[in-house]
Order: C-alpha cells, then structure tokens, then sequence
C-alpha cells in the first residue's frame, strides 16, 4: 500500500513526464519552424502581459492591494499595451526584444571588457573573459545587422534549452516513477 507521500510522488512523476514531452515537442519546432515559433512566442508573450493587465486593473479595486495604486495603474496599463501589441503585430514585438536583446549584448561585452582589462592583475586567463564580452558585442552587431538570421538563432537556442530541459524533466519523471514501484 502506497502512503501519501509515495502517491504524491507517482502524481509528481507523471506531471514532470508531460512537462517533457512538451519541451521537447516544442523544441522540435523550434527546430523544425523557427521563425514560426518566435513569432509564436511573441504572441505567448502577448497573451501573457494581457493576461497580467487585466488582474492588475482588478486588483487596482482591491482594497487590500499592498502595491502603491500608482504603480499598479502603471504596470497595468503597460502589460495592456504591451500585450495588445505583441497579439496584434507579434512579428514587430519579436523584432523589438531581438533588438533589446542586441543592444543588452553589446553593452554586456563592453563590461566584460572592461571589467577583464581592470581585474587582469588579480585574476589569471582575464582574456577569456575580454574575449567573451568581444563575442558578446559580435553577436549583438550581427543580430542588429541581420534581424532575420538573429531572430533565427535565438530561437534555436531556446530550442535547444528545451530540448535539454524537457529530457531532464523525462528523465526525472521515469526515475520517479520506477522509484515509487518499488515500494
């Protein structure tokens, strides 16, 4: 007889099993159809800040609300618009982050720079760090040079993270599971 901890688990296993099975599926898309699955993704993102917009503004009648209503207000109106637009126009909302994610790597690589070039006294192999923030800046010039490759890229390796993540999370399930049919 299972106790409530074993069942907890068995349930615990089956929920991890399909969690990975949806990773990887949506990792063979990512492969498969990436410039679809940006744009889907965009879209998730979309639907997502709507999402939050919406029980922001209800929880601006909230009486017990424990965020300033001014903010609230702000980030409400902000996940709405957001929303809005990644819904209505996906592809310009994926170019957009594509671009914010550009620039973020371009100034990332200008720290690691710098910071390789300040610490080169006290650390040893600084250049591997000079030469990360150099790949950094390249990549984020290539992305803004080539939004369409970019958008691409980025989307395989989210792929990739999923694909990665969904086979732990298989993994974990069956070890799971075989470990409750033990007992």
């Amino acid at each position: 007889m299972k106790t409530g901890v074993l069942t907890g688990i068995n349930r615990s296993a089956w929920v991890l099993l399909v969690f990975g099975v949806i990773a990887v599926l949506f990792a063979l898309s990512a492969f498969a159809w990436p410039a679809r699955t940006a744009v889907s993704l965009a879209w998730a993102f979309g639907v997502m800040a709507l999402a939050e917009g919406v029980i922001s503004v209800i929880a601006l009648f909230r009486k017990d609300t424990p965020i300033p209503k001014g903010w609230l207000a702000l980030y409400a109106l902000t996940s709405i618009l957001f929303g809005g637009l990644a819904i209505l126009n996906p592809v310009a909302t994926a170019g957009v982050l594509l671009m914010f994610l550009a620039v973020w790597l371009i100034i990332a690589g200008i720290f690691r720079i710098v910071f390789a070039i300040r610490v080169r006294k006290e650390i040893d192999n600084e250049w591997m760090l000079a030469f990360s923030g150099v790949i950094a800046i390249v990549l984020g010039i290539v992305f803004i040079a080539y939004p369409g490759a970019g958008l691409v890229l980025v989307t395989i390796w989210i792929g990739l993270a999923a694909l990665i993540y969904g086979a732990l999370q298989i993994v974990a399930g069956w070890r799971l599971r075989r470990f409750t049919k033990r007992f």
